[in-house]
């Protein structure tokens, strides 16, 4: 796929600290709703992130300290465009049904809602400031959310409050958040892109085959039962423990040095 107009405009995209994907959304005009470009561009970059072999974790964020998404462009809606909203691969704003094996962490300021909070629910763990706020508020629209959000926010909150927030849609502040699980790590605005950058790192020391394998598992938590997870489970470990990883973890344990991971 060749590389759209729209990465380095709409959505910016960077390597840092040498393993990290910095994926910053750029329509500061509109909030960063999402549009065609903010599509095509984003369906670039996942599977961009994917093909490097350097890549161990990515960060989705904003390029404005002030707000995360507004979900999707509406003018774009009502110029008969919306079908642009989506892609083949990636569904929504070219990422919520993307394929992925790499973690992926949002960081959240001020709202994340609709298509937002769509978003930021299909990555992995979200880092959010102390004034965000997330919610579906389709349902007062006579809308649906449509890009995963009515079955990715039960399996992220207790049962009780998703249905809640789903019916009512109404927001859930960050603090409240944070408490229930839904945020992995809350802290002031200012400091939501060291944390980002922080539990990125945190992932990226660890050696990339076994995140991958684990984390490809542990999705399918929510999916199937322990009788068909076990022999996935194990034949995941077999081809964890047969890897070059496997071998050099111990040895730099032994030698007191840190690990050289090759990612096989």
């Amino acid at each position: 796929m060749t590389k759209p107009e729209s990465v380095g405009r709409e959505v910016l995209y960077e390597v840092i600290e040498g393993h990290i994907g910095l994926v910053r959304l750029n329509r500061p005009d509109k909030r960063n709703a999402v549009n065609g470009d903010v599509a095509q561009a984003m369906d670039w970059i996942v599977k961009e992130t994917e093909r490097d072999e350097a890549i161990r974790a990515v960060i989705l964020t904003s390029s404005s300290p002030d707000f995360f998404c507004a979900g999707a462009d509406l003018s774009e809606i009502s110029r008969g465009r919306g079908h642009l909203l989506a892609t083949a691969d990636g569904g929504f704003a070219g990422f919520t049904q993307h394929p992925r094996e790499k973690p992926w962490i949002a960081g959240v300021v001020g709202a994340g809602l609709a298509g937002g909070c769509e978003i930021a629910l299909a990555c992995d763990m979200i880092v959010a400031s102390d004034t965000a706020r997330f919610g579906l508020p389709e349902v007062k629209r006579g809308l649906y959310a449509g890009a995963g959000g009515v079955f990715r926010l039960p399996r992220k909150l207790p049962a009780a409050i998703a249905f809640e927030l789903i019916a009512t849609g109404d927001p859930i502040d960050a603090p409240r958040a944070y408490a229930l699980g839904f945020v992995n790590r809350m802290v002031p605005a200012s400091d939501v892109p060291a944390e980002c950058v922080a539990l990125a790192k945190a992932i990226a020391v660890n050696a990339p085959l076994s995140v991958r394998e684990s984390l490809k598992v542990a999705r399918m938590a929510y999916e199937l039962p322990e009788s068909e997870l076990w022999p996935i489970s194990r034949k995941v470990s077999a081809l964890v423990f047969s890897s070059e990883d496997a071998r050099e973890g111990p040895v730099a344990f032994l030698e007191k040095r840190a690990p050289v991971w090759k990612g096989r």
